[in-house]
């Protein structure tokens, strides 16, 4: 029997809604990928602390590894503690470290796990930071820490970079330092200010942002690969999440020999990853992947990308292609609040108990929104139990007042 419920419509009234009850696609036993895939895990939030959510942070530290483990045995990598809609929105760097330190061990238990962790210079306020050298010190600070663990480090961007840097040398000098003092080949981050408005004008400088310097992205695409010629061999790829894919088409073809370029683009992934197979240098005509939106469709994605690795093109973009109207509703503006449709699903899909985020952070998008995102991941077949995911929708939807 097909089950059904009431959705609400964006016109404020109800409808029925029919499941499709079409079984999700799974991965192949040993699936293996010709493409790097880090999903940039979402934290579980432990409902049952005793803290003030939009000031502390409390995590559900068995579930959290727990989802990690799910990931890993699916062929993904875990880009840790880096993730852009809770990292500086909830989740401190104390909080990080501790991710970091258990996600690592955790690893240590499963043959082939990547991750990679975040450093970042998010203990400095922005407001704190006089100069270049402040930054510098903070991203050290972060940087000894992950390493000290025996952590591969994502670079993420700076807010407080992009707030006191003047010009191109300003970043320039800031990334020299930190690369030359690199343990192993990092990954760069470049994150567009669709995700965080307070990098906009990055690798230009606030001066250049001010005067609309933001939107000239070929300059500020000029100073990074700048930066990653200059130290090629301690950087191991760019992520760029700009929801552009002629902007990192236009990258990856100018990045040096065995540099990598890691979509970020949650609008237009699965064309990216495939590839138009441009140039000499094999690399630079794919894109490998480090995406948010992979948490959510983790299943999905893995059977895609074994696809793709078997030559199946045509079946990649079966699997894939219908997941991407879900990610463009998830990551829709203000992008910045994609995270609570990451972790819908995760509670739809039974991977944890509750509808609960640090810093209070499912309350950022409306009951419409959630509900159309109900209709899409079951159009994307990617309720992995349907039952249980009726279930639970109408439990929200009974917490805002619809019986």
């Amino acid at each position: 029997m097909a089950l059904s419920l009431k959705l609400p419509t964006p016109a404020r009234a109800l409808e029925t809604y029919t499941l499709r009850g079409t079984q999700p696609e799974l991965p192949e036993r040993g699936t293996t990928f010709n493409r790097i895939a880090y999903s940039a895990a979402h934290v579980v939030a432990d409902p049952l602390a005793a803290v003030d959510p939009w000031l502390q942070c409390a995590v559900d530290w068995d579930a959290t590894i727990a989802y990690r483990r799910r990931l890993w045995s699916l062929g993904l990598g875990v880009a840790e503690a880096m993730d852009t809609a809770q990292r500086g929105m909830g989740l401190d760097w104390p909080t990080s470290l501790e991710l970091i330190r258990h996600s690592l061990d955790a690893a240590r238990d499963m043959p082939g796990a990547l991750v990679a962790s975040g450093c970042g210079t998010d203990h400095l306020p922005p407001e704190n930071a006089k100069g270049v050298d402040d930054v510098i010190r903070a991203y050290e600070e972060q940087m000894e820490a992950i390493e000290k663990l025996g952590g591969k480090l994502i670079v993420m961007a700076s807010r407080a970079l992009a707030r006191v840097a003047k010009s191109p040398a300003d970043y320039e000098k800031v990334y020299g330092r930190i690369l030359s003092q690199a343990k192993q080949p990092v990954v760069l981050h470049w994150l567009g200010d669709m995700f965080d408005p307070a990098l906009a004008g990055y690798w230009g400088g606030s001066s250049q942002a001010a005067a609309g310097g933001s939107a000239n992205v070929d300059e500020a695409m000029d100073t990074a690969l700048g930066i990653i010629a200059a130290h090629a061999a301690k950087v191991d790829g760019i992520k760029i999440s700009l929801l552009d894919k002629h902007k990192e088409i236009a990258m990856r073809r100018r990045l040096p020999p065995g540099v990598r370029m890691y979509t970020g683009d949650d609008f237009n992934y699965a064309e990216l990853i495939a590839g138009d197979g441009f140039g000499p240098e094999a690399m630079h005509g794919k894109s490998d992947a480090l995406l948010g939106i992979f948490d959510a469709i983790a299943p999905a994605a893995s059977a895609a990308l074994g696809e793709l690795a078997r030559g199946n093109l045509d079946r990649f973009h079966a699997i894939l292609g219908p997941t991407v109207p879900l990610s463009r509703h998830i990551f829709q503006a203000p992008t910045r609040f994609y995270k609570t449709g990451v972790v819908f699903m995760a509670w739809l899909n039974g991977h944890q108990s509750h509808f609960t985020m640090v810093g209070g952070q499912q309350s950022t998008r409306s009951l419409p929104h959630l509900a159309e995102l109900f209709r899409l991941a079951d159009a994307a077949n990617l309720l992995e139990q349907p039952e249980l995911a009726v279930r639970r929708m109408k439990t929200l939807l009974a917490l805002h007042g619809v019986e």
